[in-house]
């Protein structure tokens, strides 16, 4: 762990922290992982620990009566006592924007319900993997309110329009193979497994420049008008970095070794 490890303290999460990941499970069993105001402020104190020391983050929901749940929803019985001024001040849509903003990748590891706001949360992950018991969607129009924490323009972006329409006007949830046809996850596992997969691809992005991970996130969610000069800027920046330097050092090395060898 770094200087910087997080402490104890924390009632609605749980977590496991490695030198280059952290690992988040979501543990409010007793409601399935609804997504409470102490859950959203133990997410932004999770946040700005990993703002100020840059890991990769896996998000995973915990069992409830031996099944895997996700996050059902954002909690209903706080929702129900919001106001105008509540919804202003964007309380889920803010913490899932600044998972979604965070340095290194966000993986979300899903089984079970991810309905709502845990749809929304799962969204905001830059890889979603899952079982084959996903069960996905957006029910908030049948509660009298939109899914206004990315719900809206996520959803359109990773499943097309006319899906996510479905989903969000008609109450569609999708299933594991139907999520997985659509890309809007990219693996299925069994729920034993979903974790260990999830630390797989996690070893997959770890084996990578750190830093060219993270200029590469904030490059991919620059805006089409950003290009080409902002690639051309990042990859200026990177040219510099001694991690470049070793790492190209290497390959050319391993291939003067075993000319056959191209990676």
């Amino acid at each position: 762990m770094t200087g910087d490890s997080l402490r104890g303290g924390f009632t609605a999460l749980r977590l496991e922290e490695r030198e280059d990941r952290l690992h988040v499970v979501l543990d409010r069993p007793a409601v399935r992982n609804a997504i409470d105001a102490t859950m959203v402020e133990e997410l932004h104190t999770v946040c700005g620990h990993l703002e100020r020391a840059p890991k990769i983050l896996i998000l995973s929901g915990t069992e409830v009566n031996g099944k895997g749940v996700f996050a059902s929803g954002a909690d209903i019985a706080q929702l129900r006592e919001r106001r105008r001024d509540d919804a202003l001040q964007g309380i889920n849509s803010r913490i899932f924007d600044r998972i979604h903003k965070l340095p290194m990748p966000v993986i979300a590891a899903i089984d079970g319900y991810a309905l709502g706001g845990g749809a929304e949360l799962a969204y905001a992950a830059d890889f979603r993997i899952a079982t084959p018991h996903l069960r996905i969607g957006q029910p908030e129009t049948n509660l009298g309110i939109i899914a206004a924490a990315g719900g809206l323009w996520r959803l359109k972006e990773l499943v097309g329009e006319p899906v996510a329409l479905d989903i969000l006007l008609a109450g569609r949830v999708l299933d594991a193979d139907e999520a997985l046809a659509l890309h809007l996850v990219t693996e299925l596992h069994e729920p034993s497994a979903l974790v260990g997969a999830a630390h797989e691809l996690a070893d997959r992005i770890a084996l990578q420049d750190p830093l060219a991970v993270r200029i590469s996130k904030r490059v991919f969610a620059a805006p089409p008008s950003a290009h080409p000069h902002i690639d051309e800027l990042a990859q200026a920046v990177l040219f510099e970095s001694q991690a470049k330097s070793d790492r190209m050092q290497a390959f050319l090395d391993r291939r003067k070794t075993s000319p056959d060898q191209q990676k």
